[in-house]
């Protein structure tokens, strides 16, 4: 593969819903979308960022910044590239900023798999020929609000039932809806809003049989995580404390978690993900893929990445529906009523863009060559 031209753009689209957690609530969505060009061949990537730096300190404007002054001139520097490992190496000078290097990265890995004529999620190994969906649900207000939706989503199919909880809107929210739907796969999310003076409550929490509870404590800790690990029988799950394949490492050998979530825009890449994967499977840590609310663009990275056999979980990667009126791939991902995502058989990620949607929602456009 010859780069011989980059274009960003960056997009605003509307939420169906506000979607509230710890952090607080969000209404739209503001990403940035990554094209690579080598002659008339096209790869496309999505850059998770937020407009605002609360679950990482990355923004749509510093990855910006950072892709058009640092990863796209390293990019364009070189010559040729054999195969999208060597991203992650090539962009290992410029220090953290992963979605800004995951977004780039996934366009070439997009682009590889087109020039082969396989679907992404062959050319990273993927087997499944579809994957099992979850939902993840903003804070409700009140628990029969809750009790409503998780009902709904239900009834749709979906098989794991993620619910956002923060102080004051935690244990009496989870126990309602275990009171109304008995033995349902029903996690915690906490997205960092604790410390291990809440120990008792979590403690508490093992009555309710979570299947996890997902990043309770600090956005960069490990330490305090183990401890609590130990202290409770409810499986940790971390989110935010895993960058890359040695903080997955150290977490696994000091016993912080049990499970792990793999976000590809979090851990800088697809490369990336693949090796903390690949880790998790020989320590027996089951893995899922995380959702950053994406387009069908990032959604279908997602399905690929989830191909892979030791994502044993339902992630989040629900159906375009779940989150748009109208997203910019074709056809939208959809989910069939059993609760799965059958992985495309189309070269690369698998769906056409749909350009009217996507040059609708574009409000800045910059293109780069050598």
């Amino acid at each position: 593969m010859k780069i011989e031209k980059v274009i960003l753009r960056r997009l605003k689209m509307d939420l169906k819903f506000p979607f509230q957690t710890s952090f607080g609530t969000q209404r739209e969505r503001e990403f940035i979308i990554t094209e690579v060009q080598d002659g008339n061949d096209v790869g496309y990537g999505e850059c998770v960022v937020n407009s605002n730096p609360y679950y990482n300190e990355e923004t749509v404007q510093t990855a910006w910044h950072i892709m058009k002054d640092f990863l796209i001139p390293i990019l364009l520097q070189k010559e040729e590239i054999t195969h999208p490992d060597e991203i992650n190496e090539l962009f290992k000078q410029v220090r953290r900023h992963q979605m800004a290097k995951s977004a780039l990265e996934g366009a070439i890995w997009d682009l590889y798999a087109r020039k082969q004529g396989k679907t992404l999620a062959e050319v990273i190994g993927g087997k499944k020929e579809k994957i099992s969906v979850g939902v993840s649900i903003g804070i409700q207000e009140t628990k029969e609000e809750l009790v409503e939706i998780v009902g709904k989503y239900l009834k749709e199919g979906f098989q794991k039932i993620k619910i956002k909880i923060k102080p004051g809107k935690d244990i009496e929210m989870l126990q309602a809806v275990r009171d109304r739907f008995g033995d349902i796969p029903i996690m915690a999310d906490a997205n960092s809003a604790y410390t291990l003076k809440d120990v008792q409550l979590f403690k508490q929490m093992d009555s309710l049989r979570l299947m996890m509870i997902e990043q309770p404590l600090a956005h960069d800790d490990i330490i305090d995580h183990a401890t609590l690990q130990k202290a409770i029988q409810t499986p940790i799950c971390l989110d935010e404390s895993i960058h890359s394949l040695e903080d997955a490492r150290k977490a696994i050998e000091l016993g912080s978690c049990k499970i792990i979530n793999i976000k590809i825009g979090r851990v800088g890449g697809i490369t990336e993900a693949i090796r903390i994967h690949n880790l998790c499977k020989e320590k027996k840590i089951p893995v899922w893929c995380g959702g950053m609310l994406e387009s069908g663009i990032g959604r279908a990275h997602n399905l690929a990445i989830t191909s892979l056999d030791n994502f044993t979980i339902p992630g989040d990667t629900a159906p375009s529906a779940r989150y748009w009126d109208e997203d910019i791939i074709r056809p939208e991902i959809e989910m069939d009523t059993e609760g799965n995502i059958e992985l495309p058989k189309k070269p690369g990620f698998g769906y056409e863009i749909n350009q009217t949607a996507l040059d609708r929602y574009t409000v800045e456009t910059e293109a780069f060559s050598k």
